[in-house]
């Protein structure tokens, strides 16, 4: 049994409840995200010049492109996410709704899904911006201790 068809067995045994709880968590968590990106945007202007250095110029390029598509792809995440939130009253409204509350949970384990996916690819991105600023701190400390 591979880890999608486990994740979906998991998800038919969520509680309303449960899955209303981790929705919230997640719309909590992405919009974290999305002031953390604004954090991480204000670092990246403060050494602009110095990303712009030829030794680091293409690795900054490349970061701050992935770092453009994932405020792009929060922005989305948190549209699903909310619109899966509204939608849980298929869950609770005491009509047998078989079809559409099996496409209920199965949304819910693809914003599983996605939205862990999106945390992991984030966090990769946040790490390697912070040491590639750390390290664009060091070389500018190093070159005023010369001067």
């Amino acid at each position: 049994m591979n880890t999608k068809e486990r994740k979906i067995n998991y998800v038919e045994w969520l509680s309303p409840e449960e899955m209303h709880d981790m929705s919230i968590q997640w719309f909590s968590e992405l919009m974290f995200i999305k002031d953390e990106q604004l954090f991480l945007n204000n670092l990246i202007k403060s050494y602009t010049i110095q990303l712009t250095d030829k030794g680091v110029f293409e690795k900054s390029r490349e970061l701050v492109a992935e770092l453009l598509k994932a405020e792009k792809e929060v922005v989305s995440l948190l549209k699903k996410v909310q619109l899966h939130s509204n939608q849980l009253e298929i869950m609770v409204d005491d009509v047998d709704q078989l079809k559409m509350e099996k496409a209920y949970k199965a949304t819910h384990n693809d914003l599983l899904l996605e939205v862990n996916a999106y945390g992991n690819s984030y966090r990769n991105i946040k790490e390697r911006m912070f040491k590639l600023v750390s390290k664009v701190m060091k070389l500018d400390k190093q070159k005023r201790l010369l001067n």
